[in-house]
């Protein structure tokens, strides 16, 4: 791929523009007794009809995802309260992401985000991070793709196929980055140059090295 030939950043939220949650997965699994990464061994099991993929596509409450996440943990060994699983969710900001965000944006790229959410209930669970600040965020981009609102997650090849008719661009013209391989996996089939996140020095070198240009 040629200097300038990309066109389109796709940005996961959380992991990517906000801490991982999966540390805060593994430390409440050490203070729990649980298995290491078991939250995770939750998550991927039957990952397209699980409890973790109907709230996603908001068919189902956080209510109906506590006991259906109960039952599921419950099934693999260990019985873990669903609602306490969402309230470790919430990350830091990574500021260094948001620059890259705006300089990108001030450098003409079409960019858009796509995340796998739900509609956060006040009762129970708040959003991801601070909303003023999440509004903020929002507003860089030419595009919001949120699971919560279309009712198609990552990584359903759906998804993927409605963000491309609604963008309007190639595949090899787009840089997607996302902190989890599944949800790479079919972007990359589709032609889209991929970046897995594992900390914020490592994407942005990525980056840098893939638009030649300097952070």
């Amino acid at each position: 791929m040629k200097l300038n030939e990309y066109s389109s950043i796709f940005w996961d939220f959380g992991g990517v523009i906000t801490s991982s949650p999966f540390e805060a997965f593994n430390k409440f699994e050490i203070k729990n007794n649980l298995p290491e990464n078991f939250l995770r061994k939750v998550n991927s099991t039957n990952p397209q009809s699980n409890a973790w993929a109907l709230l996603e596509q908001s068919k189902i409450s956080q209510i109906e995802f506590n006991e259906l996440f109960f039952q599921e943990s419950s099934d693999l060994g260990y019985g873990v309260d669903g609602l306490e699983v969402l309230n470790l969710l919430e990350g830091d900001l990574r500021l260094g992401m948001v620059e890259i965000i705006k300089t990108l944006k001030k450098k003409g790229f079409t960019q858009a985000c796509l995340t796998n959410n739900f509609i956060p209930d006040n009762d129970n669970q708040p959003d991801m991070i601070d909303l003023n600040k999440k509004t903020e965020i929002f507003n860089l981009f030419d595009f919001i793709f949120e699971s919560k609102e279309i009712g198609l997650r990552k990584p359903d090849q759906a998804f993927y196929d409605y963000v491309l008719e609604k963008v309007d661009t190639s595949p090899e013209k787009i840089i997607f980055l996302d902190d989890l391989g599944i949800n790479l996996k079919p972007a990359k089939e589709m032609g889209i140059t991929t970046i897995k996140v594992i900390s914020e020095s490592q994407a942005k070198a990525d980056l840098e090295n893939l638009l030649k240009i300097k952070f």
